[in-house]
């Protein structure tokens, strides 16, 4: 994974539990959901970079 994809999606999930405790702390439900969904973009990102460096090392591996 990247540096740049790793801090990007760093940055989605820290933005994602912003806006779900300001949702919840003024009693926002919409806000608080699209932070939760925020929060979840940003981990299926990195479970997808997570794979593809696993393909990617699995590549390198079986070459003789």
């Amino acid at each position: 994974m990247s540096t740049t994809d790793k801090a990007s999606n760093k940055v989605e999930d820290l933005k994602g539990r912003g806006k779900e405790v300001t949702g919840r702390a003024t009693g926002d439900k919409d806000l608080e959901v699209e932070g939760k969904t925020d929060q979840a973009k940003a981990t299926i990102k990195d479970i997808g970079e997570h794979v593809k460096d696993a393909g990617a090392k699995a590549t390198r591996l079986a070459k003789p």
